[in-house]
């Protein structure tokens, strides 16, 4: 059974297909980049999908290969913004709270800062 590690909900700009297609694809051709890695960190694969509304990636963290991180999105107006909800997963040990922590925030910062930036905001 997965555990919570942790999970924040935030308005993105971009209508839903077009979120959704940045996660898939963090380096298309065309886009502007924003999953900028750190030294300690992969490329997630894409592991689960369903177009436009869901979207599951593998673990960033080598040292965590377990952890699973889950996009769910809830379209707003029509061309307009949409709701990006993140979750963190394990089927692994869990975090000390300062690996939490860090887990968390880089989440958060990829996600809410980088992410919602590359759209303009």
């Amino acid at each position: 059974m997965a555990h919570q590690l942790g999970s924040r909900s935030r308005r993105q700009p971009a209508p839903a297909h077009v979120v959704w297609r940045s996660l898939r694809d963090p380096y298309e051709a065309g886009s502007r980049p924003w999953l900028e890695l750190r030294d300690d960190e992969v490329a997630a694969r894409v592991v689960a999908g369903y177009a436009p509304i869901l979207l599951v990636w593998s673990s960033l963290w080598p040292h965590r290969p377990l952890d699973r991180i889950r996009f769910d999105l809830t379209a707003g107006l029509p061309g307009g913004d949409c709701t990006l909800r993140w979750t963190l997963t394990t089927d692994g040990e869990l975090p000390s709270e300062s690996t939490l922590g860090h887990l968390r925030h880089r989440l958060n910062y990829l996600v809410n800062h980088r992410l919602r930036r590359s759209y303009g905001q």
